[in-house]
């Protein structure tokens, strides 16, 4: 991944690519769209698994939606004109709201029965049965983006191994190259980058206050010197941002409530 600014100073993921990219813009038919609402699993419980483990191996879908088939009788819903003529979609393309949804419910039929060993158990053994079933569900991988036997790896945008749970510093680097704000708009990105990562922050939600208060309604903007501090010291915060570690089930715990005595 490539970071490059473009005429107005903002920065642009760009990716290497040597083939078309098809971007569609489905939002009239994702608002008449019935939703689906499978669960998508929660980064915490994934990262909590995966962390701690000596060895990796990460297996990437090649194309993933577009390995998922579209019913015939819904196909003309996602046509789009261009240039060359029109089209429609015959495989499940990006930009459909219920694309991550149902992809997750696919992998899920295809690995319910392996997820709890090859997330728990660090055997090598675990390796030849997902990739048995890849075959026998006709899941493609992209090899190029598979990696076996490696100590450390990104999952959900955090670095998992043997330390622990830590932050992606590609990521981070992104962030802290941010200059101040200028618009509310963009208080508002870089508190969902910065939230995205909040469990890192100690005192999160008093460090971002001055910022939140820019996105109440008729709030004049003004980026002043409270701003200011706290938007240095959530960047400054990430760069020396802890190693998390997945709690230990098999000790008892125990939670303690402290409240004010009042006279």
């Amino acid at each position: 991944m490539t970071i490059m600014k473009n005429q107005h100073d903002e920065l642009i993921p760009m990716r290497i690519q040597n083939n078309w990219q098809v971007c569609i813009d489905y939002r009239r038919l994702n608002q008449v769209t019935r939703k689906d609402h499978f669960p998508l699993p929660f980064i915490d419980q994934v990262l909590e698994k995966l962390s701690k483990k000596s060895h990796y191996y990460f297996l990437n879908g090649f194309s993933g939606y577009m390995q998922i088939h579209i019913a015939l009788e819904d196909q003309h819903k996602t046509t789009f004109t261009c240039s060359f003529g029109n089209f429609a979609y015959t495989h499940m393309p990006f930009g459909l709201c219920n694309a991550p949804s149902t992809f997750q419910c696919c992998m899920t039929s295809i690995f319910s029965d392996l997820l709890q060993d090859c997330m728990e158990v660090t055997s090598p053994y675990n390796l030849p049965k997902v990739l048995t079933r890849c075959i026998d569900t006709n899941l493609v991988l992209n090899f190029e983006k598979c990696h076996f036997m490696v100590t450390e790896g990104i999952v959900l945008g955090h670095l998992v191994s043997n330390r622990g749970i830590e932050v992606d510093k590609s990521k981070i680097g992104i962030i802290t190259s941010l200059p101040n704000p200028t618009s509310v708009r963009e208080v508002r990105s870089f508190l969902g980058h910065v939230g995205f990562y909040r469990r890192f922050i100690k005192n999160f939600n008093k460090l971002t206050l001055p910022l939140s208060k820019l996105l109440q309604k008729d709030m004049k903007f003004k980026f002043d010197q409270p701003c200011i501090k706290a938007f240095q010291e959530l960047k400054n915060q990430l760069t020396s941002a802890p190693i998390l570690q997945a709690p230990n089930w098999t000790y008892h715990l125990s939670s303690c409530v402290m409240r004010p005595i009042r006279h």
